[in-house]
C-alpha cells in the first residue's frame, strides 16, 4: 500500500513502520484496533486524493486529531489520517466575535488566544487543553458549563469541509447555498428528503411523532447517532448538513476548517460546595440552584467523594461526611461586578431553602475556589490511580431528564453493586441530568468481556428503557454506543440516520462501525488488554492529556505512545510472537521512544494521574548503561573536567572564526560516522566561557545569600552580545545585587560542584548521587548549615536540587531539608527588585520561561519582573519546551528544530526588543530555532536598574 500512498504524499508523512502503528493503534477508549498505514496530509487536495484512494482500493480511513475520544471513535485497521502535525492555523475575526481555526489545534490554545479580547469559545469539554477543535467540532463536545445552548452546533458560524466525494465548499462564502445546491444536487434534494420524513412521520410511540420525539430529546445533551435536530432547525440543505456533520465523529465528511461565535469571557466567579444527606435531598437542590443563575452544577456520589478525600488541599470536611453523603459544588460567574453581586445575594438566598447537613461558604477566592474544585477535577484521576494493575477505566456518559435524576443515580448504584464495581463512582454535571461514572475492568478473558458486555446492556436498559434517557450525552456515539442508537432512537429514526450515511458516504469507508454498526457486539469487540510494564506507568489510561505538552510530538513518539509501544513490546513478549516483530519495534523504541524523549516532565504536569514518563525514559536509559564507573570519575574530578570543557568552548569558538559554524559541524557528523556514535554538534549560538569566578568572589565578611554559579554558567556563561553588555552571568548577577545592596557570597571552591541533572539524564544513577552528595555537602558549609539562602543562576539545575529528596540517602536528605535554594527567578522577584529603583526600559519583550521555571511555578515571577523592567512583555500562546535538554540539542538538534517549530512561527511574525529565559541550554536552543538572541532575564533587570 506504501508505493500507491507515496503517489499521494512524501514519504516522511507516511508511517506504516510497524512501531507507528502500533503507537496509534489506541486512543482513549477501551479499543484498539492497529492501521495499515498513518498518514499525516497538510492540504486539502492530499484529503481528496486519500478520498478516492479509501474508496478504490476498499480501505476504510479514520480522521484523528488528538485522539482523545472515550469512545473507539478515532481507532481504525485502516488508513488512519492523523491531522494533528499540519493543521494548525487560526485567526481571531471581527473584534474577537468569531475565531477561526484548522482541525488541528487544541482547544485550550484557542481560549487562550481569545482570552486577552475577554471571549471564548462555547464547548468546553474536561480535556480542553488535550483535545483539538476537529474532535471537539466532530463530537459536538460540551463540559460543565455549556449545557445544549453553548456547544459547537449552537456556535458554529460556518466551515470549510470536504466530502467524500471530493466536494470542498467554504460556507461563509455568500453564495455557498446556491454552489451546494447546483454542484451536490443529490445530496441537497437526498437531505430535503430526509427532512421530509421526519416531519410526515405520522408513527407514535408514546403518543409522540418522530418529530416531537426528536424536539424533546435534544432538550438534554444527546449526542447518541447523528444530531436530528438539524433537519427541524434548519430549512436550506446547506445549513443541515453543517449541523449534522458536527457531531458525525468523522464518518460523513472531514471539517478542514471552522468558524465559530465566540462568548464573553466571565472573569467574575463565586464558588462554593454543599453538602447533602442523601442523593434525592441533592437533587432537589439542582432546578433552584440552576434557577438562582450557577453555571456550574456539578454532583458527586460519597463514593466520588471517597476517591478524592485523600488528596492534599482538598476540604477535609470529606472524609466525615456520612454514608449516603452527596455534595454538589456551584459555581456563578459572570463578565461585571454588578451582575456578580446580584449572583451573591441569589446563592445567599437559595441556600436557606436547601437540607443541608453542613454550612456552606461561598468564595470568590481564587485559591480557595481551586481548593474547591480539586476534588471534581480530581475523581477521574484517583480513580484511574488506584484500579488494579492491568484493567481499564470505563468512562461512561449518559443524560437522565433532571427529574429522574435521583432514582437514576439511585439505579446506577444499584447496578454497580450487582456487578462487584465497588470503586464505581458517579458524578457530572446535574444541572443538565448529565453523570458519569467510571468503573475499571479487564478484557483478558472472554468472561470478563461477557461480564462487561452483560454490565453495559443493563446500563443501557436503565438508561434508555427506564428513564428515557441518552445513551452519550458528551463524549460521542463511537463504537461502544453503536449498538445501541436503535435501541434509544427506534426503528424509524434509526433508518433516517442510516440512510443518511449511505447519502454522504455510499462507499461506506469513511469511519466505518462509528455511529451505525450492524454488529451487536462491537461494543465488546476489538478490545484493548493493557500489559504490566512498570509501576511507574501501569496506571497509565491513555487518555493522551499528555501528548500537547511533549516536545517529541511532532518528531517521533508522545508519552502515551511510548507506553502504549510498551504495552505491546510486553505482550508481543508474553504471547511469544514473531521475534523479528519484537526486534523490529525495540530497534526503532530506541530512537523513537528513548533518544528523543527530552526528559523535561512537562507531561506529568497534564497527567490525571500524575505520570511523568521521562521518569521511566530515564529507567530505560539507566538499563543500557554498562557501568557507572567513568561517569563516577568526571564526579569526582569534575573541577577537572570543567576545565577541559572549557578549554573545547574556547577553540571551538576560534575554529568557528576559521573555518565557519558548518565546518566545526562537519568535524562532528564525521567523527559520528567513525565512531558509530552521536555526538555533540557545535551550533553559532554556544555562548562563550566566562571569567574566573574568583574575580568575582565578594570577600567581606558580610554574607545574607550564597552564589552557586551552575557548571553550565560557569562554562558558557557570557553571551557576547551588546544586549549584555558582553558580561557573564555571574557579573551580572553580582552587579545588581550590589544594586540592591545586597551581599550575594561567591564560594571559594564553587568550582567543581555539579547538581548531577547531566548524569540522571543519560541514566548514571549512581554518579548523579554521588554528585549530589558532593554538591550538597559543600552547600552545608557554605551556607553555614543552612542559615543562608542558596542562589542559583540555571533554573533547571535548581529545579534539579529542588526535587531530588527521593534520589538522596537519609543523611543528604537531613542535610537538603535544611537549606533554602532559590532560583535566580526567585531571588531577582522577591529580593532584589524591592530594593531597587527601576526605570522601565522603553522596549517590548518576549520571554520563554522554560520547562523547569513552569514545574517550580515560576513563569508567573518571570513575567512580574518583565512587566515591571520593559514597556509590555508577552509570552508566547504557543510556548512549548525547546527540547534542548541539556545536550540533547546538540547531539539530536533535529528535536530542538521540531519542538520549537510553532513557537518559533509565532514569536516570527513580529520583532521584539528582547528575548529572555532563565537557562542558557533553552537560550541556545532558541537562539537557534528564531535566530534571536535569547539570554536571561538578569539582563533585563541590570537593563532596567541602571542609575
Amino acid at each position: 500500500m506504501t508505493p500507491s500512498l507515496a503517489a499521494i504524499l512524501p514519504a516522511s508523512r507516511i508511517r506504516d513502520r510497524l512501531i507507528d502503528r502500533i503507537a496509534y493503534a489506541n486512543d482513549a477508549s477501551y479499543f484498539r484496533l492497529v492501521p495499515q498505514a498513518v498518514v499525516q496530509p497538510n492540504s486539502i487536495g492530499e484529503i481528496q486524493a486519500l478520498f478516492q484512494f479509501s474508496q478504490q482500493n476498499r480501505i476504510p480511513m479514520t480522521f484523528r486529531a488528538a485522539g482523545t475520544s472515550l469512545s473507539g471513535q478515532a481507532v481504525t485497521d485502516g488508513i488512519l489520517v492523523d491531522i494533528s502535525k499540519h493543521w494548525g492555523d487560526y485567526s481571531v475575526e471581527e473584534n474577537a466575535g468569531k475565531i477561526r481555526f484548522q482541525p488541528g489545534i487544541v482547544g485550550g490554545f484557542i481560549n487562550n488566544v481569545l482570552k486577552p479580547h475577554g471571549r471564548r469559545i462555547g464547548p468546553d469539554p474536561a480535556s480542553i487543553d488535550a483535545c483539538m477543535m476537529g474532535g471537539i467540532l466532530a463530537n459536538n463536545s460540551s463540559g460543565m458549563c455549556c449545557g445544549t445552548t453553548e456547544n459547537s452546533y449552537k456556535t458554529i458560524h460556518s466551515m470549510t469541509f470536504v466530502l467524500p466525494n471530493g466536494f470542498v465548499l467554504d460556507t461563509s462564502r455568500p453564495d455557498a447555498h446556491k454552489i451546494f445546491e447546483n454542484e451536490q444536487p443529490h445530496i441537497a434534494k437526498g437531505l430535503l428528503e430526509l427532512k421530509q420524513r421526519i416531519l410526515n412521520s405520522n408513527a407514535k410511540y408514546k403518543n409522540e411523532t418522530l418529530a416531537e420525539k426528536i424536539r424533546r430529546r435534544y432538550q438534554m445533551k444527546n449526542n447518541n447517532g447523528y444530531l436530528l435536530n438539524a433537519f427541524l432547525d434548519f430549512e436550506h440543505p446547506l445549513d443541515i448538513l453543517i449541523h449534522l456533520l458536527i457531531g458525525s465523529e468523522g464518518t460523513l465528511g472531514f471539517i478542514a476548517e471552522g468558524v465559530l461565535h465566540t462568548l464573553p469571557d466571565y472573569t467574575y466567579k463565586y464558588t462554593g460546595q454543599m453538602y447533602f444527606k442523601n442523593i434525592r435531598d441533592a437533587a432537589a437542590a439542582v432546578y433552584p440552584i440552576k434557577q438562582s443563575g450557577a453555571r456550574a452544577v456539578e454532583v458527586m456520589d460519597r463514593e466520588s467523594l471517597r476517591s478524592v478525600e485523600h488528596l492534599p488541599g482538598v476540604p477535609a470536611i470529606l472524609k466525615e461526611l456520612p454514608a449516603g453523603a452527596t455534595a454538589i459544588l456551584a459555581e456563578y460567574q459572570a463578565s461585571d461586578s454588578e451582575t456578580m453581586l446580584q449572583f451573591k445575594k441569589e446563592a445567599g438566598r437559595v441556600i436557606h431553602e436547601l437540607k443541608l447537613i453542613h454550612d456552606v461558604n461561598f468564595t470568590d477566592d481564587p485559591i480557595a475556589q481551586a481548593a474547591l474544585w480539586k476534588p471534581r477535577k480530581g475523581i477521574i484521576a484517583s480513580v484511574g490511580a488506584m484500579r488494579p494493575r492491568g484493567t481499564t477505566s470505563v468512562n461512561e456518559d449518559v443524560a437522565f431528564p433532571v427529574q429522574h435524576l435521583a432514582d437514576a443515580v439511585t439505579d446506577l448504584r444499584h447496578l454497580f453493586d450487582d456487578f462487584g464495581y465497588t470503586e464505581g463512582v458517579i458524578f457530572g454535571h446535574a444541572k443538565d441530568g448529565n453523570l458519569h461514572f467510571l468503573v475499571n475492568q479487564a478484557f483478558d478473558t472472554p468472561e470478563q468481556i461477557q461480564f462487561f458486555d452483560k454490565f453495559l446492556r443493563e446500563m443501557v436498559g436503565i438508561v434508555s428503557g427506564k428513564y428515557d434517557g441518552s445513551l452519550k450525552a458528551e463524549h460521542g456515539t463511537g463504537r461502544n454506543m453503536a449498538p445501541f442508537v436503535e435501541t434509544e432512537w427506534g426503528a424509524e429514526a434509526y433508518a433516517i440516520m442510516r440512510d443518511l450515511k449511505s447519502l454522504l458516504d455510499p462507499d461506506g469507508m469513511l469511519n466505518p462501525g462509528v455511529l451505525i454498526n450492524d454488529n451487536p457486539q462491537a461494543h465488546v469487540t476489538h478490545l484493548k488488554s493493557l500489559a504490566l510494564v512498570a509501576p511507574e506507568i501501569d496506571k497509565c489510561i491513555e487518555c493522551g492529556f499528555c501528548e500537547s505538552k511533549c516536545p517529541s510530538r511532532r518528531l517521533t513518539l508522545t508519552p502515551r505512545q511510548r507506553i502504549v509501544v510498551q504495552r505491546e513490546l510486553a505482550s508481543m513478549r508474553l504471547a511469544a510472537s514473531d521475534s523479528a516483530e519484537i526486534d523490529s519495534v525495540s530497534k526503532d523504541f530506541t530512537y523513537a521512544g528513548i533518544d528523543t524523549c527530552a526528559l523535561d516532565g512537562l507531561c506529568g504536569t497534564a497527567c490525571p494521574v500524575g505520570i511523568d514518563t521521562g521518569k521511566f525514559i530515564k529507567r530505560l536509559r539507566a538499563e543500557e548503561v554498562k557501568s557507572n564507573k567513568s561517569a563516577e570519575w568526571v564526579v569526582e574530578n569534575f573541577g577537572v573536567v570543567e576545565k577541559l570543557v572549557g578549554v573545547g568552548v574556547s577553540l571551538g569558538h576560534t575554529a568557528e572564526k576559521i573555518i565557519g559554524v558548518n565546518g566545526v559541524k562537519s568535524i562532528s557528523v564525521i567523527a559520528e560516522k567513525v565512531t558509530g556514535s552521536r555526538l555533540p554538534k557545535w551550533n553559532k549560538s554556544i555562548p562563550h566561557s566566562p571569567k574566573k569566578l574568583s574575580v568575582l568572589r565578594d570577600l567581606r565578611d558580610e554574607k545574607e545569600f550564597i552564589y552557586f554559579p551552575s557548571c553550565i554558567s560557569r562554562q558558557l556563561g557570557t553571551p557576547q552580545l551588546p544586549i549584555t553588555n558582553y558580561q557573564s552571568l555571574a557579573e551580572t548577577f553580582i552587579t545588581i545585587a550590589n544594586r540592591a545592596n545586597i551581599n550575594l557570597h561567591i564560594p571559594a571552591n564553587a568550582a567543581g560542584h555539579c547538581c548531577g541533572m547531566p548524569f540522571s539524564s543519560k541514566g548514571y544513577k549512581s554518579a548523579y548521587q554521588a554528585a549530589l552528595h558532593k554538591t550538597l555537602t559543600q552547600m552545608w558549609d557554605w551556607s553555614e548549615h543552612g542559615k543562608y539562602p542558596i542562589v542559583i543562576d540555571t533554573t533547571s539545575c535548581t529545579h534539579t536540587l529542588k526535587t531530588c529528596g527521593d534520589d538522596l540517602t537519609p543523611e543528604d536528605k537531613e542535610i537538603w531539608n535544611q537549606l533554602t535554594i532559590l532560583d535566580g527567578v526567585e531571588f531577582l522577584h522577591d529580593h532584589v527588585l524591592p530594593k531597587l529603583e527601576i526605570h522601565p526600559v522603553d522596549e517590548e519583550v518576549i520571554l520563554h520561561p522554560n520547562c523547569s521555571a513552569r514545574k517550580l511555578n515560576l513563569d508567573a515571577k518571570m513575567f512580574a519582573i518583565a512587566k515591571q523592567c520593559a514597556k509590555n512583555a508577552v509570552v508566547p500562546f504557543a510556548l512549548g519546551c525547546c527540547a534542548f535538554a541539556g545536550d540533547r540539542g546538540l547531539t539530536h538538534p533535529e528535536l530542538t528544530a521540531s519542538a520549537t517549530e510553532k513557537e518559533t512561527a509565532e514569536i516570527l511574525k513580529r520583532d521584539y526588543d528582547g528575548y529572555y529565559s532563565s537557562n542558557i541550554t533553552c537560550e541556545i536552543g532558541m537562539k537557534e530555532a528564531t535566530g534571536k538572541d535569547y539570554v536571561s532575564i538578569v539582563y533585563l533587570v541590570e537593563k532596567a536598574s541602571r542609575p
